[in-house]
C-alpha cells in the first residue's frame, strides 16, 4: 500500500501514513475517507487524479466530481450530531450525475501525469497505425532483423547515459508497446542533435542494427523529435470529456 501511495505525485508521506493508520474498518466511500482519513481535501484530489478510487467504484472523473462538494473539514454542528449518533451522515446530498468517461488514451495520459506509469495500453500503441504508415517498426521485431540492416524505430526514452569513459558517446534505451531497444549515439551525432537527444521524451530514429551474440543495439544515423505526435495521445476525446488538464510530452516521463 505504501509503495502504491509513493507513486502518487503530490501526496506526502505523512498523508499516506494517515490514510493507512485510519483505514480500519475499510473506507466505504469518499465522504467516509474524508472524515476518517484525516488528510486535506487537496490530498484526496491527488488520489482521485491518480485513479485511486476504483476500489470504491469511482473512476477518476467521478471521484473528482464527488470531492468538489467537500469542505476543508466537516461542519461543527454536523460533526457533533454524528458523534451523538455514532454514524456519520453526508453533509451534502446531490442527485446522481453520470459523467462522460475519458477515452482510453486520456486515461493513459492521466496515469503518466499523476503516477509516472500506466497498467493500461502503452502510449505508442495508440500511435502505431501512424508509425506503421511511415515504415517505423516495433522494437520487439528487431529479433527477426539481420545484423547490419537499416531499421527505423520509435519509443519513449527510458534512460540516457554518458559514461565518462565513453569519449562522448551516449547510450539511450527507448521503449514501445512491444519492448525496448538499446541505442548508441556517436559523439558527432550527439553534437548535431543535442536538443532532441537530450530533451525529447519520444524519439524516432533511423539506424543500423548491430548484433554480437546475444548483445543487440542500434547505431543511430538520424533522429527525430516525436513529442508533437506523442502529445496527440488522448486528444481524440470530445471537448467536454477532458479533465481540463494540459497534456504535454513531459507527462510520459
Amino acid at each position: 500500500m505504501r509503495l502504491g501511495f509513493r507513486l502518487v505525485k503530490g501526496l506526502s508521506n505523512d498523508h499516506a501514513a494517515q490514510l493507512i493508520a485510519n483505514r480500519m474498518p475499510l473506507y466505504e466511500n469518499i465522504d467516509d475517507l474524508w472524515r476518517r482519513g484525516d488528510i486535506p481535501v487537496q490530498a484526496i484530489e491527488r488520489l482521485a487524479e491518480a485513479d485511486a478510487f476504483r476500489s470504491l467504484g469511482l473512476d477518476r472523473r467521478s471521484a473528482l466530481w464527488a470531492i468538489k462538494g467537500l469542505a476543508d473539514a466537516p461542519l461543527p454542528l454536523f460533526a457533533a450530531a454524528d458523534r451523538g449518533l455514532n454514524q456519520p451522515r453526508p453533509e451534502i446530498i446531490e442527485p446522481h450525475v453520470t459523467l462522460p468517461p475519458l477515452t482510453e488514451g486520456g486515461e493513459v495520459v492521466e496515469d503518466y501525469r499523476t503516477a509516472g506509469l500506466t497498467l493500461r495500453r502503452h502510449p505508442l500503441d495508440f500511435l502505431r497505425p501512424a508509425l506503421a504508415s511511415r515504415g517505423i517498426m516495433r522494437c520487439g521485431d528487431l529479433e527477426g532483423v539481420r545484423d547490419g540492416r537499416r531499421v527505423w524505430l520509435a519509443g519513449l526514452v527510458l534512460m540516457r547515459q554518458r559514461p565518462g569513459t565513453a569519449k562522448g558517446v551516449m547510450f539511450v534505451t527507448i521503449e514501445d508497446e512491444s519492448g525496448v531497444a538499446n541505442l548508441i549515439v556517436w559523439k558527432n551525432m550527439l553534437e548535431r542533435n543535442r536538443r532532441i537527444l537530450i530533451g525529447a521524451s519520444c524519439l524516432g530514429i533511423r539506424g543500423t542494427l548491430q548484433r554480437e551474440g546475444e548483445v543487440e543495439h542500434v547505431i543511430v544515423r538520424e533522429v527525430e523529435d516525436l513529442d508533437p505526435m506523442l502529445r496527440t495521445v488522448g486528444r481524440d476525446d470530445d471537448a467536454h470529456t477532458h479533465t481540463g488538464l494540459k497534456i504535454t510530452a513531459r507527462d510520459f516521463r
